[in-house]
């Protein structure tokens, strides 16, 4: 009976151990994670007097460790669809200095369209330009830089590159 218990305390002991070591390594080797739904209002150029050179940009980027997931959707000003790019890739680093995340991008997909002219101009060279670097190379590399950053009311300010794109964002718990 002695050796019963011996075991059973033995046993607590050991799970207990382990279940400190798990938390003590993810509190100071924290995954990498980021999940922001940002927006912005498209201008395709200064001249533009009616509205068709106007569009909204709606992107949604998910990274958890290695994995990516950024969601370019379109819309025009009456609410309508003008189209969508979904990236995968994963995570490369963040450089804390410059506020920078990089991403490496492997896949792309499309929303059909059917023609290229109703495309807004963002999404024509984001199309061309991650389309171009995917057949050359195989990736697509892109970054988000933290311009502004307030963690307390959930909000970013990102440069997207190389689209060149500022956007405001909301960060997403």
């Amino acid at each position: 009976m002695n050796r019963r218990v011996l075991w059973s305390i033995n046993l607590v002991v050991l799970l207990l151990l382990l279940v400190s070591i798990t938390v003590s390594y993810r509190y100071l080797f924290p995954s990498k994670s980021l999940m922001l739904s940002c927006s912005s209002e498209l201008f395709d150029t200064p001249y533009v007097k009616s509205d068709d050179g106007r569009h909204y940009l709606l992107v949604d980027i998910m990274a958890k460790s290695q994995q990516a997931q950024i969601n370019y959707r379109y819309f025009n000003l009456d609410g309508s669809s003008a189209g969508t790019i979904r990236m995968q890739g994963k995570l490369l680093d963040y450089d804390e200095q410059a506020e920078r995340f990089n991403f490496s991008v492997y896949t792309k997909e499309e929303s059909d369209h059917n023609q290229v002219e109703e495309m807004p101009r963002h999404m024509q060279y984001l199309s061309y330009i991650s389309s171009f670097n995917l057949d050359s190379k195989g990736m697509h590399n892109l970054s988000i830089e933290l311009l502004d950053f307030d963690q307390h009311r959930d909000y970013a300010v990102v440069l997207f590159q190389p689209s060149n794109t500022v956007c405001g964002c909301r960060l997403v718990h």
